[in-house]
């Protein structure tokens, strides 16, 4: 999952983060009561000792000043308040017993107070949403009561044990802001514009003629998920229209050769993420450079050493991103495993018992699967007497993927200039506007084309438009309970806690690997491998340099800093490649209609797999001096062991 909000992008220091901008009835919000000009907004809870913030408005006082107080008196903060303003007090930590805090404003004018009293909890409480919601949907396989109630146990904390208010906040507090956030709201008309497009597609016969013009080439189901395989990597600039337009396209041909729907999303899941994160022109390389500028920055402000100081503050971040590809340890060999696994047709875990109940005649899904998109009964089957033109289904697609890089060129080229690279004008654009612009553009593309054939009447392309969105409702239920467990972790301070808790007196070389399984954690739990860099690397790079990690760096060394970056970024896309509640996960199901925990457990080996290849030989192995090359190819080298001898053949089929 990704999210791009200003929040996140303010959060580069994890004290920041729990600061909750809250109404008014919310328990954190105070007003004081003798000065209306000064409230106080804080946190939905407080965790005990881990870090949060408060912010203090004014309108009014000359020299005013502030203190925040514990119950027992003791001060916690202190510093001047400007005239209308808005103040951040960041870093307090509330020990057992310290609440409610006081909040005193002292000026010429007089003075006034405040009181703030959250529901304060031991950090362990805020890890049980995620681990519970994400528990009961792997056990139970009904992943919409889980993440429903993985919601409602985070508003039952905010409630301050209510089980009624909690209900309450579930709907108001989570639900309505994740579909009332912009970013979300563009994912999900974007998913559905694809989705009414396919719609589009499959009634005027395009998607039948996608797959009779394959059937000379895609004749096994090795050479359709090969296929499937380097669409993915062709469709390298955004992992949210890597997926949607590569499951949906591939669905047919995969469906009739047999191909389980698991291994589909397998496959488009694994090609999304991880191909976008080491493309040099993608919607991502500008925000991980971004976030590599700040970390170098609040390192060389930090160090003593004037020298890396003026390495460190003079590097050019992208020059780090570019050295920092040959350790992204997890997501080469995440390719590396779907390549090996389409050539060898080896499979092991449930992907082995899937594959062998798809090609044995048993179906392409499970019996009784909750699909994501309801591909059996969507009405979407072109008519009879139909055309079957192939180019009906490949000149939309190509549409989207066109529009969407050109609206990323010229968006990006409105920030930064026509003169910029092509890497900073693709770093500078917004995602969200172009795939929004390419989705609708293959709308109308492929309306225009069913109609001009006389293939469809208007009426009847709107029919196959507005039904390509109701196949894809259970997908939209999903998604936005993800994002709304999403803002559960958020507000219960989850990430904070998990890195405070991770984070100690460390060897340097141990730095990349620990890194790697915390931002994996991290991840996993919050479902946003975006929010888990913009989090851990402003705090990764200062601390690998603090322990020694960066010597050299300003002669061409620094190998363990570089490694460092990379274990973040790496180490975030494991772990959102894995969460069950990562908008990336859930729309690998979608496009695949497949159920989602099916795609879940089945994928979880072979990223197990993966991540520990790279942890031993990259992360671990480099930073005692093993070449990355070598590395890399003794994690290649695991990988085709485990196939070997831990895989088993996939029966051919009828």
């Amino acid at each position: 999952m990704r999210i791009r909000s200003d929040v996140f992008r303010r959060a580069g220091r994890w004290l920041l983060l729990p600061a909750l901008v809250l109404p008014a009835s919310l328990p954190g919000t105070a007003f004081a009561q003798d000065a209306p000009s000064l409230n106080v907004e804080g946190p939905a809870v407080v965790l005990t000792n881990v870090p949060f913030s408060l912010t203090l408005h004014t309108e009014d006082g000359e020299n005013a000043r502030y203190r925040v107080r514990s119950a027992s008196g003791r001060e916690l903060a202190a510093g001047d308040l400007p005239i209308r303003s808005e103040t951040s007090v960041s870093g307090l930590r509330a020990a057992e017993g310290d609440l409610p805090l006081s909040v005193e404003m002292t000026s010429d004018g007089g003075s006034a107070s405040a009181s703030v009293d959250p529901p304060q909890f031991p950090g362990w409480i805020s890890l049980l949403p995620p681990i519970i919601a994400i528990a009961l949907a792997l056990i139970f396989r009904h992943v919409v009561v889980s993440l429903f109630f993985g919601i409602w146990l985070g508003g039952f904390f905010i409630a301050g044990l209510d089980p009624l208010a909690g209900l309450g906040r579930t709907v108001d507090t989570f639900i309505v802001p994740s579909l009332a956030d912009t970013d979300n709201a563009s994912i999900l008309m974007f998913s559905a514009l694809l989705s009414a497009m396919v719609g589009v597609i499959s009634r005027s016969g395009g998607t039948r003629g996608i797959v009779e013009a394959l059937r000379p080439l895609a004749t096994t189901p090795r050479r359709a998920q090969l296929a499937t395989f380097f669409a993915g990597i062709g469709i390298f600039f955004d992992d949210y229209a890597n997926t949607l337009i590569v499951g949906n396209t591939f669905r047919p041909v995969t469906d009739k050769l047999k191909v389980s729907r698991e291994k589909l999303a397998y496959l488009v899941d694994s090609t999304a993420a991880p191909v976008v994160t080491i493309a040099f022109v993608s919607t991502w390389v500008g925000f991980e450079i971004s976030l590599i500028r700040d970390g170098l920055r609040i390192a060389a402000e930090q160090t003593a050493d004037p020298a890396l100081a003026g390495a460190l503050a003079s590097a050019s971040p992208f020059t780090v991103f570019l050295s920092s590809i040959p350790y992204l340890f997890y997501p080469i060999l995440a390719l590396v495993m779907v390549a090996a696994v389409i050539a060898s047709q080896r499979d092991f875990g449930p992907m082995h018992g899937a594959e062998t109940r798809a090609r044995t005649g048993g179906g392409v899904f499970r019996p009784g699967s909750q699909l994501m998109v309801n591909s059996e009964e969507t009405g979407l089957d072109a008519p009879e007497g139909v055309p079957l033109r192939w180019y009906n289904a490949a000149i939309p697609v190509l549409t989207v993927v066109l529009t969407v890089l050109f609206g990323l060129y010229f968006d990006g080229a409105s920030e930064v200039g026509r003169g910029a690279s092509l890497w900073d004008t693709f770093g500078a654009a917004d995602p969200f506007k172009a795939i929004l612009w390419g989705s609708l553009a293959g709308c109308l593309v492929a309306i225009g084309l069913a109609v001009t054939q006389r293939i469809l009447t208007l009426s009847q392309a709107l029919d196959g438009w507005l039904a390509g969105i109701r196949a894809m409702t259970m997908g939209f239920v999903i998604l936005t309970l993800a994002w709304s467990l999403g803002e559960v972790t958020s507000q219960l301070a989850t990430a904070p806690y998990l890195t405070q808790i991770l984070e100690g007196n460390l060897a340097p070389e141990l730095v990349p690997v620990i890194t790697f399984v915390t931002a994996a954690i991290v991840s996993f739990c919050t479902g946003t491998s975006w929010a888990t860099m913009t989090i851990l690397l402003p705090l990764v790079v200062p601390l690998i340099v603090a322990l020694g990690g960066a010597t050299g760096f300003e002669a061409g060394g620094g190998e363990l800093l570089v490694s460092s970056i990379s274990s973040v970024l790496a180490g975030s896309i494991f772990g959102d490649h894995c969460s069950p509640i990562s908008d990336t996960t859930v729309l690998s199901s979608m496009a695949s209609a497949c159920d989602h925990m099916d795609h879940v457990r089945t994928q979880l080996p072979y990223a197990l797999v993966v991540a520990v290849a790279a942890m031993l030989f990259g992360h671990v192995g480099t930073s005692y001096g093993l070449s990355p090359w070598i590395a890399h190819l003794l994690g290649i080298g695991t990988v085709i062991v485990v196939l070997r001898f831990v895989g088993r053949p996939v029966p051919a089929g009828s």
